[in-house]
């Protein structure tokens, strides 16, 4: 993959000894201000296992859809920025599922904390077990999306088990790893009140969340579904309305959790 601004930087050995590690890239956004705190470079991987409803972006479900990168290409293109980012961001790995490709999210972590950035991890959680000791060693802070606490809702939403997620939720719940845990609230899909609630009482007993984000649902991915010839089953779902949006921020608020 050709990442922008492409000029030759240094490349420290230990990035050349990883560099014919390849991965396959998505996207990348160098000053994004939406996937953890202050400004990010975003990396955005290919492949992803789940099929959400409500998935903004389906041209990331399969890996082979990207383009491949290597690592001394991507740890090049982040270095090229480490100025900016440096006590001001940092890095967020994003997907798809970046954990997808654990290997390769591992050693571009490795890379980002040798330059002394901050680090962070944009997950479903479902392929959590593929996230060892040593890659969340390098993670300071997991954006975990948990979409309900239903198993039955959560198998309809996204075609595969919550169990993994709430697997994973307390392995970094164990490692007493920063955790901001994002919640996209549908109407008529992950409304009910019931279900929030048991939610905001396991988010609380983790004990290392950060804060939650409430947030709504929207259709911008809806004309990348209708190019790619997929049913969306959203279409005639509105936003919420910001009475119900506070409701539910309200449920996490009375478990003790921060809420923005």
């Amino acid at each position: 993959m050709q990442l922008a601004d492409s000029q030759p930087v240094a490349v420290p050995p230990s990035w050349a000894e990883s560099g014919d590690l390849e991965g396959w890239v998505h996207a990348t956004e160098a000053f994004c201000v939406s996937q953890g705190p202050g400004i990010r470079y975003v990396l955005t991987l290919s492949g992803c296992p789940l099929r959400c409803q409500y998935c903004h972006s389906p041209d990331t479900w399969f890996r082979h859809e990207g383009a491949p990168a290597l690592v001394t290409d991507v740890l090049a293109d982040i270095a090229r920025r480490k100025g900016v980012l440096r006590g001001r961001g940092g890095v967020t790995l994003s997907g798809g599922e970046p954990l997808m490709q654990a290997k390769f999210c591992k050693t571009i972590l490795q890379g980002c904390k040798a330059m002394g950035l901050h680090t962070a991890l944009d997950t479903s959680g479902y392929f959590g077990d593929f996230a060892d000791d040593e890659l969340l060693a390098e993670v300071d802070l997991v954006l975990l999306d948990i979409k309900t606490i239903s198993e039955e809702r959560y198998r309809d939403l996204t075609g595969v088990e919550l169990e993994p997620t709430l697997r994973f939720a307390n392995v970094l719940a164990a490692l007493n790893k920063a955790v901001w845990l994002r919640f996209v609230l549908v109407p008529g899909v992950t409304d009910d009140l019931e279900d929030v609630g048991r939610l905001a009482k396991f988010a609380a007993q983790l004990g290392n969340i950060e804060r939650v984000e409430v947030l709504p649902f929207g259709k911008q991915g809806e004309h990348k579904w209708r190019d790619r010839g997929l049913d969306y089953r959203l279409a005639g779902i509105k936003p919420p309305a910001e009475e119900l949006l506070e409701q539910v921020r309200n449920l996490f608020r009375a478990e003790g959790l921060a809420v923005v």
